[in-house]
């Protein structure tokens, strides 16, 4: 077990804390409903052809109202529309856009979780005490706009691969590791869900879980498996790959920690200053051995 497999315990300490600060995680079987239906079978990488197990969405529930009366979240919804699917398609970046990054940027430095996150930077001499920049530092790593398809102008960010999702060459998808940006597209039926992945029956999801492996169809392209956090805030998440991005160097780093009752992967992998994608990948959840 190499020394990141290992359960890192100043992480997993800081990442516990943020996850007791985060009071706009949804609760599951109030805020919103899952249904997980059937595991998902493999899918070859490249292939668009998935037996679909689950003939319902994931989401039967979400309560809308709510989600639009916290700030963070109606901010980070305000965020999905402002970009281009396909990489090697350049960005255009509107000055009302930059006006919505700013917006939300704001509003989560002002959560608990957001300022908890800030402590344990400045702490560990990652970013610098003063808010305004520390804002930068969250832009840069964010929303700085980068070449992710090297023929194409700048075409991508941290936000919109982790978040909102893209697709390479018009063949594969990258990225989209949100909830409400999955929930949304499954609303518009652009996204549809496949079934859970699972690698044995211990691993067997729950509905209440806040971690999911998925597989499912973006506008007719397959993702074969990906990680998700469920009903946790934007801030929760930003905050969390946010250090795990600064705390390392690695072109790609993976840590496992035990948050609440979940031993996690958490992959961050960099786009120079910025993040090229971060997402959790559940290894096992306490609560199925009650």
């Amino acid at each position: 077990m190499s020394r990141s497999q290992k359960a890192d315990q100043d992480l997993t300490k800081v990442l516990n804390q943020l996850w007791h600060l985060d009071k706009n995680r949804l609760r599951p079987g109030t805020d919103y409903r899952i249904s997980l239906q059937g595991k998902a079978g493999y899918v070859a990488q490249g292939s668009n052809v998935a037996r679909d197990q689950a003939k319902a969405p994931l989401f039967t529930y979400v309560n809308e109202d709510k989600l639009k009366s916290i700030k963070t979240y109606e901010y980070f919804i305000s965020l999905l529309d402002n970009y281009e699917m396909s990489t090697g398609v350049s960005e255009t970046v509107t000055s009302e856009e930059l006006k919505e990054n700013k917006l939300f940027i704001d509003a989560i430095v002002e959560t608990d979780v957001m300022k908890c996150a800030h402590q344990y930077l400045v702490k560990k001499g990652k970013s610098p005490s003063d808010l305004g920049q520390f804002k930068r530092q969250l832009y840069d790593i964010w929303f700085r706009l980068y070449h992710r398809d090297r023929s194409g102008g700048e075409d991508s960010c941290g936000f919109e691969h982790v978040f909102v999702g893209e697709a390479k060459y018009g063949k594969e998808i990258m990225g989209l590791h949100n909830w409400v940006q999955f929930y949304l597209q499954e609303k518009h039926d652009h996204v549809d869900y496949k079934g859970y992945k699972a690698r044995d029956n211990k691993d067997t999801p729950d509905e209440d879980d806040h971690v999911l492996n998925l597989q499912f169809s973006w506008k007719g392209l397959v993702k074969p498996v990906g990680g998700s956090f469920i009903g946790v805030s934007p801030e929760f998440e930003v905050a969390l790959f946010t250090i795990i991005f600064l705390m390392s160097t690695e072109k790609m780093t993976s840590v496992v920690v035990k948050v609440d009752e979940y031993v996690l992967e958490l992959v961050v992998c960099r786009h120079g200053q910025s993040i090229g994608t971060s997402y959790p990948k559940l290894l096992s959840s306490n609560n199925r051995d009650l």
